[in-house]
């Protein structure tokens, strides 16, 4: 590792004080943040596109920014898991009020970010070759931002109308009379950051696939899914939002904002103190009925018994008991086996909220296809060949997911000290101080990197993007012009991670929370990429670090 190089320009010999890769949720408050704090700032973001049926599933009123008390006054929410327009509507209101637009660098793909350690700053170049400078480097790329086609030969030879579902197009797309061909059924937790031209969406739908066929299947002429593995899903439970309920709503907002402080994973839903065995067969059947027929969003997910995510007896009886609701729900007996997982129990993998979905295989417009039992062997020009027959399709959605948390950094070629690449310091699994730094690449923070707390997703990412930016102002008010977390921390930090996760039988399991994804060469072994802690205790454990004047790294 070098030395610490001296510095020898000022930050007005830079084009930036700080440069912010991403205009997702953590790259305009990033922006909102150095702006209040009188930073030179730069957002550059890539993309554009749109999510069809892309909703919260998490109570709206809970998954908002809680920054600016004038917008909790004046924003107002129709549904109590809203969806994609109005996911829309509320990012630009932010983006106008705040005048966001005029920092924030559009149509600009980062392809390097280069630490000099000649005068400890990053330059960072664009696919178009221009570089910029800027004494410090946030990264607000999202953890589930890189799309991943399916491994299947030929995907690329279909002449069809083709989606991802993270990158969908900014016209309407029409489904009507159309042979529909959509692949992948599983929990992706699909935070993806999407836009359309200088409009900012954010869709947090739990699984894109599972989202788009209960839409698809109300007007496609005929809709065949793929499913690799089936993932269980919970009703949603969605209902408009009154006048009169927004007006309680708000005068709640204190309420509500401290009940996803106090819990686990920052929202709404407290988990349920008894276990399992504390209650009779009778008893747990009546509170998982009451969950399933009325509770809203992940309340049968996190407000369950508190055994149920840890011993294996009392998720097999959960599962065992959604599974008969299941059954319930699709006629086709077969078809509902081959919708209930068999190789992971209920909440192991992030749970997909739906309504209507498995309704939706009861249409004589919907055909499901087990590819465990009937492979694909290729996409063609005209559809997809299984092992038993050829398929004319007009159109493929896919619904492959991310190559999750890691997979947008690898997306650039990051190097920190000595040219040191940051895909091979991660190589095998990542290694972090606290999830927002890495030895070895000074002057660089992640928001929503690996090792951090996620869960709720705006509040997670208000608390990460308020203590780097609360950090950054500390430094430029010390003059430190270099920060590196030590290799001490970073190893500290990675083996809490780790032990962190010790009991969750979501570990022991195949997901992107596992950083599994078979469509992506060198990702099949199973590693801890997310900080499964408390979200209290993560900021219990941030907060004593900027107590303590950031001693715990290399300042100079």
């Amino acid at each position: 590792m070098g030395s610490i190089g001296e510095p020898t320009d000022s930050a007005k010999d830079l084009d930036y004080e700080v440069l912010v890769i991403g205009a997702g949720l953590s790259g305009i408050l990033s922006l909102y943040r150095l702006r209040e704090l009188g930073f030179r700032v730069r957002v550059f973001e890539a993309g554009s596109g749109a999510d069809p049926g892309a909703r919260f599933d998490s109570e709206s009123y809970s998954y908002q920014f809680t920054f600016s008390q004038e917008v909790l006054n004046e924003w107002n929410w129709t549904e109590h898991f809203a969806g994609q327009p109005e996911i829309l509507a509320y990012i630009n209101f932010l983006c106008d009020k705040f005048d966001l637009r005029s920092d924030i660098q559009f149509h600009t793909k980062v392809t390097t970010a280069h630490f000099d350690q000649s005068n400890n700053s990053w330059r960072v170049t664009d696919d178009e070759g221009k570089q910029y400078t800027s004494r410090w480097l946030i990264t607000a790329i999202g953890f589930l931002s890189a799309p991943t086609l399916p491994n299947i030969p030929g995907v690329q030879d279909f002449k069809g109308e083709a989606h991802h579902t993270s990158r969908w197009p900014q016209h309407p797309v029409k489904f009507e009379n159309k042979r529909v061909g959509l692949i992948g059924t599983g929990a992706t937790g699909q935070y993806s950051v999407m836009y359309v031209e200088i409009s900012i969406i954010y869709s947090d739908s739990a699984a894109a696939g599972i989202q788009c066929i209960q839409e698809i299947a109300k007007t496609a002429g005929h809709l065949t899914v793929f499913q690799r593995t089936p993932n269980w899903a919970v009703p949603l439970h969605n209902s408009p939002i009154s006048t009169e309920e927004m007006s309680t709503i708000r005068q709640d907002y204190p309420a509500i904002f401290d009940r996803c402080h106090r819990s686990y994973m920052n929202f709404l839903h407290m988990p349920e103190p008894l276990a399992l065995s504390d209650v009779s067969q009778e008893q747990r059947e009546a509170f998982w009925a009451d969950l399933y027929d009325n509770g809203r969003g992940f309340r049968l997910w996190l407000s369950n018994y508190r055994d149920v995510a840890f011993d294996k007896d009392a998720n097999r009886i959960c599962s065992d008991w959604i599974a008969d609701r299941i059954r319930q729900r699709v006629h086709d007996p077969d078809t509902a086996e081959r919708l209930i997982p068999k190789n992971h129990g209920f909440g192991t993998k992030r749970v997909p909220m739906e309504t209507g979905y498995y309704e939706a295989y009861n249409q004589p417009n919907v055909r499901l296809v087990d590819v465990t039992e009937t492979p694909i062997q290729r996409i063609n020009s005209t559809g997809i060949q299984t092992s038993k027959e050829t398929l004319d399709l007009d159109m493929l959605i896919y619904a492959t997911g991310f190559d999750a948390v890691t997979g947008a950094f690898d997306a650039m070629d990051i190097r920190g000290l000595d040219a040191l690449a940051l895909k091979d310091r991660w190589e095998g699994s990542p290694r972090t101080y606290v999830g927002m730094t890495v030895d070895g690449f000074p002057n660089m923070f992640m928001s929503m990197g690996p090792h951090q707390s996620y869960g709720n997703i705006p509040r997670s990412i208000e608390y990460a993007v308020t203590w780097i930016t609360t950090a950054l102002a500390h430094f430029r008010e010390k003059d430190v012009r270099y920060v590196e977390a030590t290799a001490e921390g970073v190893e500290m930090w990675t083996q809490h991670v780790v032990d962190a996760a010790k009991g969750s039988l979501a570990n022991e399991v195949d997901s992107w929370m596992t950083g599994v994804n078979k469509n992506v060469a060198g990702k099949q072994k199973r590693i801890i990429n997310r900080y499964t802690g408390s979200a209290p205790g993560f900021r219990k454990f941030c907060d004593g670090i900027a107590g303590e004047g950031y001693s715990t790294f290399k300042l100079a």
